[in-house]
């Protein structure tokens, strides 16, 4: 069983891997680069890619075996990920 700290951050994994994808450029990121660039079990993946889906964070296009065909930050995503890079800079910038 997964604990809640691994599927926290197993979602901050994924937000990340798609934020930087967005930054090179790369507005969708496919099921199986994901996979082989974040290591976590498939059933997380998918689990994780539900998750923030649900929360408005992600675009997902699911295969028919329930895994991310392709992957996507939505407009609300980014803006997220910009305000945490903006927190985190600022909390560097603090100490």
């Amino acid at each position: 069983m997964t604990t809640l700290g691994e599927r926290r951050a197993y979602r901050r994994a994924v937000l990340e891997a798609l934020y930087a994808a967005v930054e090179l450029n790369r507005p969708e990121v496919s099921g199986a680069a994901l996979r082989d660039r974040l290591p976590m079990p498939d059933e997380d993946l998918s689990a994780a890619c539900a998750y923030l889906a649900d929360a408005g964070l992600i675009a997902v296009d699911w295969t028919s075996h329930s895994t991310p065909a392709t992957v996507s930050l939505t407009h609300d995503g980014i803006c997220f990920m910009e305000e945490e890079e903006a927190e985190e800079r600022e909390e560097e910038e603090r100490h």
